[in-house]
């Protein structure tokens, strides 16, 4: 593969040189990535992304490759830029959400989370949270959707344990259906974490 998505490149594509007339640049028919195949990337379930077997050590790198991550509707990841794609491997899901901020409480309360390469996304109807179970544990494990769109599955981080905590903390009974839920307001839409067992509150 060439060196536009490889860590020892400055940029994940090149540069495209001088600026094209706007009615040329609109006849100019959608370039096509060349497909590259598997690329030597996996990111691991703790969010370090290893390039050959070895973790990349600059954030502000890891940081530039996760800006051209896709995924298609078949559930796999591809890094994507104008020129070239490829496919990688990802242990669970590519990001972990690390820390937490929230304003307001009840209906009124939102929460906006920190990703490890430092997106920051508020939870909402747009960025639902749901708890499904870690491929590894099997356990329940909260997980926020960072970004979607048509035609792709939603991209999602993994909330780490310390913020779940904080997540437990803000939690509030309501009924969902017949079903007394703990769980976390935000933007205005409820999040169920757990049921409540028979009896059980806040």
């Amino acid at each position: 593969m060439g060196t536009s998505l490889t860590p020892g490149s400055a940029h994940p594509h090149p540069g495209t040189g001088g600026k094209k007339p706007a009615a040329e640049k609109s006849a100019r028919p959608k370039r096509v990535p060349a497909d590259c195949g598997d690329l030597p990337f996996v990111i691991q379930r703790d969010g370090t992304w290893l390039y050959r077997g070895s973790p990349i050590g600059r954030k502000e790198l890891v940081c530039l490759f996760s800006s051209v991550l896709k995924r298609e509707a078949g559930g796999e990841y591809f890094l994507e830029t104008p020129a070239e794609r490829g496919r990688i491997a990802v242990e669970d899901v590519p990001f972990v959400a690390v820390e937490l901020d929230w304003t307001g409480d009840g209906r009124q309360q939102t929460l906006s989370f920190r990703t490890n390469v430092d997106e920051v996304v508020t939870a909402g109807p747009d960025h639902p949270i749901r708890v499904g179970h870690d491929l590894l544990t099997c356990e329940p494990t909260p997980y926020l959707l960072i970004r979607g769109g048509a035609g792709a599955l939603g991209i999602e981080a993994r909330i780490s344990r310390a913020v779940y905590y904080e997540l437990v903390a803000l939690a509030v009974p309501e009924w969902v259906g017949c079903r007394r839920m703990l769980g976390v307001w935000s933007q205005g839409k409820f999040f169920p974490l757990g049921e409540l067992p028979p009896g059980g509150d806040a």
